[in-house]
C-alpha cells in the first residue's frame, strides 16, 4: 500500500470527497468505501469513508486500521471490474483474524467505482 503525507485521523466527510475529486480530475479511477453497517466494537461509524486511487493511494478511515489493507484491495478489484461490492468483516467469519477485528464486532462497507 502507497504512504500518504494525509493525516487520515483527522479528516472529514468533505476531506475525503476533495481528494477523490482531485485524483478523479487528474485522470485517475478512484473508489469509494462507505461504512454502511456496524455492531460492537468497530472504531468508525455509519457513513465513514476511505478513497482509494488506481494506485493504491488511500485517504480517510473506515475502521481506524483494522480493515483498511482487504478495502484497498477489494477498492482496487473494484475499479477494474467495476462491480460494486459489499464486504462484511467481523468475528463471524473467516477474515475476522486476517484482518484484525478478533476484538469483537462487525463492519460492513460497501465499495463502488466513481464514474
Amino acid at each position: 500500500m502507497s504512504e500518504t503525507s494525509i493525516d487520515l485521523q483527522a479528516l472529514d466527510h468533505d476531506d475525503v470527497v476533495e481528494q477523490a475529486a482531485d485524483w478523479r480530475q487528474s485522470g485517475k479511477n478512484v473508489a469509494i468505501a462507505t461504512v454502511v453497517t456496524t455492531w460492537g466494537s468497530s472504531p468508525r461509524p455509519v457513513g465513514s469513508q476511505l478513497a482509494v486511487d488506481e494506485d493504491g493511494n488511500m485517504v480517510g478511515s473506515v475502521s481506524g486500521g483494522c480493515i483498511e489493507g482487504a478495502v484497498v484491495h477489494e477498492a482496487r478489484e473494484v475499479m477494474s471490474d467495476g462491480k460494486p461490492r459489499l464486504l462484511d468483516f467481523g468475528v463471524s467469519n473467516e477474515m475476522a483474524w486476517e484482518v484484525g477485528l478478533a476484538c469483537g464486532g462487525k463492519v460492513e462497507v460497501w465499495v463502488e467505482r466513481l464514474d
